[in-house]
């Protein structure tokens, strides 16, 4: 099952793109049981030219917010498990606040991304739309709740909803993919997110148990791939490529490993300077003492 890897880059997408709006926290581990939250986002004042650039996906950070990427349909016990992580949220951050309770409007607005979504599960949650207000494919539930449903596969292709798209699946996450391709290379958002499709990429590619829109999907990246290392050589621009190499070591890392501590740091270096290849089979092949012996005997 590649479920992982695809969560993930999901989580490292929205840390990159929602960076520049605020503070983000990716996989935040809750009080009691071992459970952790996907994205948890707290918005600063950045330009509204940021917002708007980011469409749909700005217009969610707009609030504070948590974000539950998922790769596969959402059911009923997925939607009930993130509603149990943003309640106990709640009750951490009220225990954590001198004052008491929180205003309603600063809790956090949970936003559970699903590729596709069933007519009759979006009935069962009482989800409904607000079509003078939010495009089409956004579900929100009771109000009380705070808590909406976005069907990624009924967003409309529109620039609008793009970021959001991104992260959906199949024929969707492709078209995705064209249109970002397609924007002007000075689009502040473009670079990181191409070079973590990149990544996921290569992950991928080193995998035994694909499924088929996992091929499909590389065979969609490779082109862009290669482009991107033809006009990387010919443009000369060594530190942008060693910015996308840095980032593809460190989401490989943390990808295996969880979390990159002091003794994988040291090696990220080393790892780039490897052959992509060399480099990609070492991180998934190896475990973490047999990887940090390894470049360990080099020093």
């Amino acid at each position: 099952m590649t479920r992982f890897v695809h969560d993930q880059f999901a989580k490292q997408y929205l840390k990159e793109i929602l960076s520049p709006m605020g503070q983000v926290e990716t996989s935040r581990d809750m009080a009691g049981e071992v459970r952790q939250i996907d994205v948890l986002f707290a918005p600063s004042s950045p330009p509204a030219a940021v917002a708007s650039t980011l469409g749909l996906l700005g217009k969610f950070a707009a609030t504070p917010a948590v974000f539950e990427p998922f790769r596969n349909a959402v059911a009923p016990p997925d939607v009930r498990s993130c509603l149990s992580k943003l309640f106990q949220l709640y009750a951490e951050l009220e225990r954590n606040r001198e004052s008491g309770r929180i205003d309603e409007a600063d809790l956090p607005q949970l936003w559970i991304l699903s590729p596709t979504v069933s007519a009759s599960i979006l009935e069962g949650l009482g989800a409904i739309q607000h079509p003078d207000q939010w495009v089409r494919g956004v579900y929100f539930l009771p109000t009380s709740l705070k808590t909406a449903i976005v069907a990624i596969h009924q967003l409309p292709r529109t620039p609008e909803t793009l970021w959001v798209r991104v992260l959906g699946k199949g024929n969707v996450q492709k078209q995705a993919i064209a249109e970002l391709k397609a924007l002007p290379k000075d689009n502040p958002f473009r670079f990181n997110a191409l070079e973590l499709l990149y990544n996921l990429r290569t992950i991928l590619e080193v995998r035994q148990d694909l499924e088929q829109e996992d091929r499909e999907l590389i065979m969609e990246l490779s082109p862009l791939y290669l482009q991107r290392l033809e006009d990387a050589t010919q443009a000369g621009v060594q530190q942008g490529v060693q910015q996308g190499q840095r980032l593809m070591v460190e989401s490989m890392l943390q990808v295996k490993f969880g979390v990159i501590d002091e003794e994988l740091s040291q090696i990220i270096e080393p790892l780039i300077q490897l052959d992509p290849l060399e480099r990609t089979q070492l991180i998934m092949l190896l475990n973490r003492e047999e990887l940090l012996a390894r470049f360990n005997r080099q020093r």
